[in-house]
């Protein structure tokens, strides 16, 4: 789990992926050789912050987003939110300014007026994240960035024995997207590809538990064409790998972002479940990572 630990230590929210963006380039670079096909590789100019791996002839792309939630420092000592990071006196939050290193504490006052305390004033425009703390027993991973930093992981262990495919790094995903619709146009006009399934993590429910399987979702606030996951519903039924079937009314991903654009995108969001959703405690079973990149293994090679 070496790999998934660095991922979520890197500071990376929307808006200032580029981190993220250079270490995947750099593991891209020295591993692929180890890979069982070397990718197409495209990013850089036009591509923003996104990158694009091509193997083979792809018929089918996967979508991570590579940025996390966080904040904006303002003025005053005020912070605005990146995404939709829950609130709670005393997070740990990390970054650097023209000063140096930083690590302040979250404040949370009437009516979710959200300010830092820290010795100094923090320079207008800075970034911050949770402080990565890394927990895991025998059962369980828990850090802050599982969403969606395991959902990175998960595409970078796909690509180690991906033979037609394409993998999708997007951005913006936490505050609003924006990354996936370019990224959509790009895949389909180049590639003919018009399925999708979204690398990203979902939550624990009354309904989706730790330990039971990945997640397959059926929908959330956002309704993806049935046909196309029944048919993944039926491929992962004769897997035998242990999935769970989700239904929700919130939430939402790239897989939106792609059914808003004007091309014919079928989509599925596969992904852990995790608990205490957008906090520094982010908690997933082993079990379901295990699912989730065994799944994606299994229908990157039916689709």
């Amino acid at each position: 789990m070496n790999l998934l630990k660095e991922l979520c230590s890197i500071h990376a929210p929307s808006g200032s992926e580029w981190p993220i963006t250079e270490f995947i380039l750099s593991y891209v670079k020295k591993y692929h050789k180890n890979w069982k096909v070397k990718p197409k590789v495209f990013s850089g100019d036009g591509f923003q912050d996104s990158i694009v791996l091509v193997f083979g002839k792809p018929t089918t792309a996967v979508f991570a987003h590579i940025d996390s939630i966080g904040f904006t420092v303002r003025y005053g000592k005020q912070l605005v939110k990146i995404g939709g990071p829950r609130l709670k006196k005393g997070y740990k939050l990390v970054g650097a300014d023209s000063k140096g290193e930083i690590e302040c504490t979250l404040q949370v006052g009437k009516n979710d007026v959200i300010t830092y305390k820290y010795k100094r004033e923090i320079d207008r425009g800075t970034t911050l994240t949770f402080k990565p703390d890394w927990r895991e027993t025998k059962d369980y991973i828990q850090c802050c960035y599982m969403d969606n930093r395991l959902g990175v992981y998960n595409a970078l262990k796909l690509a180690e024995t991906l033979e037609n495919g394409i993998i999708c790094f997007s951005c913006w995903e936490e505050h609003g997207g924006g990354s996936a619709e370019m990224l959509g146009k790009f895949i389909y006009e180049k590639f003919g590809v018009k399925q999708a399934l979204i690398s990203d993590i979902t939550w624990v429910t009354d309904g989706i538990k730790h330990g039971k399987g990945v997640a397959i979702s059926i929908r959330d606030s956002g309704i993806p064409r049935r046909k196309f996951v029944n048919r993944i519903i039926e491929i992962a039924q004769k897997s035998k790998i242990p999935f769970q079937l989700e239904i929700e009314s919130a939430g939402g991903s790239d897989g939106i972002a792609l059914q808003r654009t004007p091309f014919p995108f079928d989509w599925c969001f596969i992904g852990a479940p995790e608990e205490n959703v957008h906090t520094p405690d982010e908690k997933v079973h082993k079990k379901d990572i295990e699912a989730m990149l065994t799944m994606y293994q299994y229908l990157m090679k039916k689709l």
